[in-house]
């Protein structure tokens, strides 16, 4: 496997992505500062793991990035957040590699994604909709990852993390195919890969769907603990309860552009409402009534 280099798993097809001289990139990590939003913004004090310049992305006649810069750091949970086809999908996707933006630039760390795969090593990812090759067991899938990315290395990589393979149960059910498993069961396997390389980056789109109560909570308490380790976890997230749960920092978008960029607890004070969720509906109403 000496010209793969990574397992690409999006929309419910798993693959391995092979290394190529075209711009085909994949995973990516964040860094950060931010600038002014259009909105509600704070400033953040950390060291720099991804900054966004000027990107914008269009399909077809629909603008979808409006010009999105974006600095952010390490030691914080980041919630992306925003309405259905605000861009925070689009935004993602551009970061990891899996949407070419139509201009603009992105680093990881000082690597400039275009054309650069080395930066995918700085990046762990959890898709909403992970699917593994069904035929495998799942102590292959695990196996298959070691095997791509090969052994942790250098002060980033010292060892591989295993904590939710064994808080998540997942050895009891390491000889079953991924076929024959429950979409919370998939969910457990995809929450420990992404994880598993130690990586200063972790991406988790809709971390918790699917998990019951008990493996939330051990999902949500290795969030933090990584975040305390000085890492960068991104998440989106539609449970509101879970970001004010989780995120020192939101960034709202709307209609491709950043709205809000803020800690939470400033998001909530300044829009003068006792919740995560009330200050989202005012904003989300205030923009409604100033569109009109």
């Amino acid at each position: 496997m000496n010209n793969v280099t990574d397992i690409l798993i999006e929309n419910g097809k798993a693959g391995i992505l092979i290394n190529k001289k075209e711009n085909n990139d994949w995973i990516p990590a964040f860094a950060g500062m931010t600038k002014q939003a259009n909105g509600i913004s704070s400033s953040f004090h950390s060291p720099q793991l991804i900054t966004i310049n000027n990107l914008k992305k269009s399909f077809g006649k629909n603008l979808v990035l409006k010009g999105i810069d974006l600095e952010l750091t390490g030691g914080m949970v980041v919630a992306i957040m925003g309405p259905n086809g605000s861009g925070k999908t689009t935004l993602l996707k551009s970061v990891l590699g899996l949407v070419k933006p139509d201009s603009g630039e992105i680093y990881v760390k000082d690597i400039h994604v275009n054309g650069n795969s080395e930066y995918r090593r700085h990046i762990g990812y959890m898709p909403q909709n992970s699917c593994f090759p069904e035929n495998l067991r799942v102590k292959e899938v695990i196996a298959m990852l070691k095997d791509v990315w090969g052994k942790p290395k250098g002060e980033a990589y010292k060892a591989y993390d295993e904590e939710l393979i064994e808080k998540l149960n997942i050895g009891e059910f390491q000889n079953k195919q991924i076929g024959t498993l429950s979409g919370g069961t998939k969910q457990r396997v995809s929450s420990a890969a992404a994880f598993l390389f130690n990586q200063e980056i972790i991406i988790l789109d809709e971390p918790t769907a699917g998990l019951d109560p008990v493996a939330a909570e051990i999902v949500k308490q290795k969030i933090t603990d990584e975040k305390n380790k000085g890492k960068l976890v991104i998440i989106t997230s539609h449970v509101i309860s879970e970001v004010e749960e989780l995120a020192d920092r939101v960034i709202f978008l709307l209609e491709g552009n950043i709205h809000v960029d803020s800690k939470v607890g400033e998001l909530i004070s300044q829009t003068g409402e006792l919740s995560l969720n009330k200050a989202i509906a005012k904003i989300m109403t205030d923009h409604e009534s100033g569109s009109k």
